[in-house]
Order: C-alpha cells, then structure tokens, then sequence
C-alpha cells in the first residue's frame, strides 16, 4: 500500500478532520437521509418501526491484517453488521462506523478500508450517515446498522413452534473451513478463504423468509448449533436436524480432508457466515432456502435441545466470547 504524492503517509498526518473530510466527501445519501455526514448527528426517515443493532471488530480476535487486505475488513464489517437486521426480517438502510486506531496507521490503509465498506454497503443497499474516530492502540471497528420494518411483523427469536421446519439460506462452514486453512498458514482452498476475510451474506433472504411467514430467525454468525440454541430457548422447543439434507460444498470437504475433520463439524459449528437460519409452517418455506430439520417439543427433563439426527451433539456447539 503507497500513498499517492497528494495524500498523507498516518493517521497523524491527515489528521482527525482531515480524514473524516477524506472518507465522507464522496459519499452519496438516499432521498431518505435529509442530514448525513458533517454535522453532530444523522436525520433520516424510517418507513415503519426502527429497527437497530451494532457489532464490533477487534484487530487480532475478529480480522488480522497479515490475513485479510483492508477492503476485507471492510466488507466483513459492514455485512456482519446488517445481517443482524437482515435476520429481523426487516430492511437495512443507514449505518454509522466507529474506528479506533493507531496514530501511526498508514492512510492508505483506512482509504482501503473505507473502498470495502462503500462496496458492501452498495451490496446491501445501506447508507454511511455518519460515525467517530479515535485513537486506540489496535484497530477497533464499531457498525451501528438502523433498519425499517416497512409494513413487516419483525421476525424474533421466539415464535418457532413444535411441528414446524428448519431452513437455511447461504453459506454453512465456508468462513470456518477458511479459518481451519488460514490457521495453518494455507491460503486455498480460495473461496473458503475468502469466506472468512470477507462472508458474502444472502441479502434480502430475511425480508424473504419474512413475507413467507417465517415464525423466528437468526442469522448464523456463532455456527448452526449455538444460534438455533438461541432459537430453541427463546421458543421453549427442540430442534432436530437431519445430517442427510446437508449439502458439504466443495471448498468445505477439501479443508476437512486435508484436516482428517468430518465436514459436518463446520457446517453444525463454524460462525461467521451470516446465513439466515429460520422457522416456518411445512409448506411455506421459499423455493430458494434448504430445509435442513424439524421443530419438536423441548425435552421434558432437559428443556430446550438442538439435536443432530435425534441425538445431543458431542463437543463444541459454536464460538462464543470470554471463554
């Protein structure tokens, strides 16, 4: 990464106002945004209720920059963020972005940063209104991510009932399988890679599932297991999957045979995906999602349960902080 002649060599250079001046002068705001950058706060219209969430990234736990280009980190920032509103059934429009860093970071680094943010924001069709920026001794990102309901029930947690199915839509193990290959200082097979340095998120699938009549959602950030568990105990019921409706995508097997792992062990508890995990009447699932297992009643003696083929799963059931 080189500067060009114009442009500062650190964030110590450009300078606080500098760079916000650099990063936002270019920004484009939709008819929605009647205030965005440049002033203390964003003013935006929301269709329906406000739907909000934020979600941080730490250098050295959620990206390492010997791993993944600043365009990555970008992308992975912005679509980790709005999946979450994605999985509410409702639609993302505006965000904000926090960034810590550095007063030695290279420019160019955050001027790629910002290249991958505009990028997958586009993708999402979400507008940067505005963020903060501080000094900080590593990179810490923080997307806040506002939706509108439009009309649309929010999709939560709790509404999955016995008799229902389970189904996905998008990717399941590619971001772990590429953590698996990038750990052991592999950089194929690509497309696993690439998965965990930058998830390709199944945008509009919420609003999908939502108009389908989905009863919950969530979107798979932490591996299948863990988040249906988080669906399992807000319903009050079981979950069961069935490993045969299971499809290992190719770069998935590859990691997992180089590895002597069984592939189901990414697809049930690989994160990072952000695929759309969601509950619906038998009949009622779009043509597009991947029915995968059944609602059941919670165990009467140990409650709420995520089973694989009828049985509790041996091991680690996904990521989880703090541990």
């Amino acid at each position: 990464m080189t500067p060009t002649p114009s442009e500062p060599r650190t964030l110590s250079e450009a300078g606080e106002f500098g760079l916000i001046n650099r990063i936002t002068r270019h920004l484009g705001m939709p008819p929605s945004v009647s205030v965005g950058p440049g002033d203390d706060s964003a003013v935006f219209l929301v269709n329906g209720s406000a739907v909000i969430t934020v979600d941080m990234m730490i250098e050295g736990h959620d990206f390492r920059r010997d791993w993944s280009s600043p365009a990555d980190v970008g992308h992975k920032a912005v679509a980790s963020s709005v999946a979450d509103v994605e999985s509410m059934g409702a639609t993302p429009t505006v965000m904000v972005i926090a960034l810590g860093a550095p007063a030695n970071l290279e420019y160019v680094w955050v001027k790629e940063f910002m290249t991958g943010v505009r990028e997958e924001a586009d993708l999402a069709a979400v507008a940067l209104v505005g963020g903060d920026m501080a000094t900080a001794q590593q990179i810490t990102i923080s997307v806040t991510v506002v939706g509108e309901t439009a009309g649309r029930t929010p999709v939560l947690r709790s509404g999955a009932r016995p008799g229902q199915v389970v189904a996905v839509r998008g990717r399941l193990g590619w971001a772990a399988a590429g953590l698996a290959a990038l750990a052991r200082g592999f950089r194929s097979p690509r497309a696993a890679v690439d998965s965990q340095r930058a998830p390709k998120v199944p945008y509009g699938a919420g609003r999908e599932a939502a108009d389908a009549g989905a009863s919950a959602m969530i979107d798979v950030s932490d591996g299948l297991l863990a988040d249906l568990r988080h669906i399992a105990d807000a319903s009050g019921v079981g979950i069961d999957l069935e490993t045969a409706r299971f499809t290992i995508a190719e770069p998935v097997a590859t990691v997992a045979s180089a590895l002597n792992k069984d592939p189901l062990w990414f697809v049930l508890t690989g994160g990072e995906d952000h695929a759309m995990a969601a509950t619906f009447d038998p009949g009622k699932v779009p043509s597009d999602w991947d029915v995968i297992g059944l609602v059941v009643e919670a165990d009467a003696e140990l409650g709420p349960l995520v089973l694989v083929d009828g049985h509790a799963w041996e091991g680690e059931q996904g990521w989880a902080h703090f541990r």
